[in-house]
């Protein structure tokens, strides 16, 4: 499914875009006029958890629940244990922020790597260390991913980094595809519009 045919968000709409005309979340970095998709600025980062924003379209989060798109490994984590009637908590924490239900519907949707479990990362992160040393081009997502909403999150801004964990699961939406979403994302959107 491409891009251009996944319905988007107001506030995705409203970033800016690369030369494909993809928009840009709010988290990517730039070098020149170029986003490095595959890379989170620290500043940009900071800026939204701070500020309680949506870390793909950058507008401010209201109080309750979150969301965030997960990778095959926490996605078995979560499943399994929400099978078993137990709670789920990263303890591991992430680099990657929260966001709306539908800017993470969305994003689950375009981005190549969150869309497809046999998509390949196309850059390695810049400086890998513990936290980032899967980011490696050619890694593949995995068999399932998911979009998760978390009753809430924490969030520590170190002088590098900003790490997150998310408590207390509200939904979790496994897919092999992302195209799974389509129809959850349509009603989400029609949902937010003005009466």
């Amino acid at each position: 499914m491409g891009f251009d045919s996944v319905p988007m968000p107001d506030g995705v709409a409203g970033r800016p875009r690369d030369g494909r005309g993809y928009p840009v979340p709010a988290i990517t970095p730039w070098e020149g006029a170029e986003p490095q998709f595959a890379l989170t600025d620290w500043g940009r980062s900071a800026d939204c958890a701070r500020g309680r924003r949506c870390s793909v379209c950058g507008r401010a989060m209201g109080a309750g629940a979150v969301w965030r798109v997960v990778g095959a490994a926490e996605c078995a984590a979560i499943g399994e244990a929400l099978a078993a009637g137990r709670p789920y908590r990263n303890m591991a924490p992430t680099l990657e922020g929260p966001g709306h239900r539908a800017c993470m519907l969305y994003a689950s949707m375009v981005c190549p790597y969150l869309a497809r479990p046999n998509a390949r990362r196309g850059v390695s992160a810049a400086a890998p260390d513990e936290m980032t040393d899967h980011v490696v081009r050619g890694a593949a997502r995995g068999a399932t991913g998911a979009v998760v909403g978390f009753g809430q999150y924490e969030y520590a801004v170190t002088p590098d980094q900003v790490l997150f964990r998310f408590l207390d699961v509200v939904e979790f939406l496994p897919h092999d595809t992302a195209d799974a979403h389509l129809a959850e994302l349509r009603a989400e959107l029609a949902r937010d519009q003005p009466r």
